[in-house]
């Protein structure tokens, strides 16, 4: 098993953190037997949100109890000290606890400072005096701005995407980590499913010593994978390297990733599954996305308004549109029969 310090929290943790986003999909009760399963097996990282609808208060519920086990991360969207405010006393209540190891601004577009004329720098600075926070933290999409978060020497620790489909810029941004002493914890590890052998994710992020990756799990079979790789760690073999590079070959360039910030959409289109329908296909069990309820979903892409909403919400750039009308193409194709999978 190994064991990282994220920065100057000085907080130690596995390198096998359990992300709560999935469990707001399941009922109150696996999601209990989910997470003292993760205790149990050593886990001992939770990192869930106030925007993930119930996730907060299933764990309140299942583990709160054991609250000296794990540390605990939880983020806001809020765009003002008064939504702050309402954010962290929300999710204090919902975990049943008197304070957050790690508290982070959700998904920021800008690297939020003191005097900034916002009041949210300022806002994390009372919580933390107030003891409700212990540490000051931050998450993003866009490299810039996680770059500018990491420089300023005001967040304690920064999570971004990681996994082993991410370039030079994330490894550098790992490295700046490193030198800054900045913890960084990895989102999408699995790049929202995509990434489909997990040992393979499991050890490439393994070679780097200051990275924590949160595995979103909401199924039995998925958390017993993961714990099984604290004992028996995989090891990134010349295989492992040539699956890494077919994948990065394959998912090259522009690519949805699945986070969702897009939405909602004015049209009812789900985008965060329908513009990346055809990789969704081709790396998973077809069948699930071939049913009827996927087909109509797929078909609300031929109603797009072309508004640009999803555009300006997507922290990579994506030119959404284009690739929802090309996923709708090849997924008619599909259906047809034309060309098979």
């Amino acid at each position: 098993m190994a064991r990282i310090t994220l920065g100057r929290t000085g907080i130690t943790a596995e390198q096998n953190a359990f992300g709560a986003l999935p469990i707001q999909r399941v009922s109150f009760e696996a999601a209990a037997k989910l997470l003292q399963r993760a205790l149990d097996g050593g886990m001992d990282f939770i990192d869930t949100a106030r925007a993930y609808s119930d996730s907060e208060e299933k764990i309140g519920r299942a583990v709160s109890r054991r609250r000296g086990e794990y540390t605990l991360a939880t983020k806001t969207m809020a765009q003002t000290p008064e939504g702050f405010w309402r954010d962290l006393h929300t999710s204090l209540r919902n975990l049943n606890t008197d304070h957050i190891d790690i508290y982070q601004f959700h998904c920021v577009n800008q690297c939020w400072r003191p005097g900034d004329g916002t009041g949210m720098y300022e806002c994390m600075q009372e919580a933390k005096a107030q003891g409700k926070i212990l540490h000051i933290s931050a998450t993003a999409h866009k490299i810039g701005v996680a770059r500018e978060i990491v420089e300023s020497g005001l967040y304690d620790t920064l999570q971004f995407p990681f996994s082993y489909l991410s370039g030079q810029k994330e490894i550098d941004l790992v490295r700046l980590c490193r030198e800054k002493d900045v913890g960084y914890i990895a989102m999408k590890a699995l790049s929202g499913g995509l990434i489909t052998n997990s040992a393979a994710a499991y050890a490439f992020i393994a070679q780097f010593d200051n990275v924590l990756p949160i595995w979103g799990v909401q199924r039995e079979s998925e958390l017993e994978e993961f714990l099984g790789y604290m004992e028996n760690p995989p090891a990134l073999t010349d295989d492992m390297r040539r699956l890494i590079a077919h994948d990065k070959e394959e998912l090259g360039g522009d690519f949805c990733r699945g986070c969702g910030y897009c939405m909602p959409c004015p049209a009812g289109i789900e985008i965060n599954n329908c513009a990346r329908m055809i990789q969704l296909i081709r790396r998973s069990p077809s069948a699930k996305w071939l049913e009827p309820e996927f087909q109509a979903k797929m078909e609300k892409i031929a109603g797009c308004l072309h508004c640009g909403k999803c555009m300006g919400h997507c922290p990579y750039g994506l030119r959404i549109p284009d690739l929802l009308e090309k996923n709708l193409a090849d997924y008619r194709r599909i259906v047809s029969g034309e060309i098979t999978v």
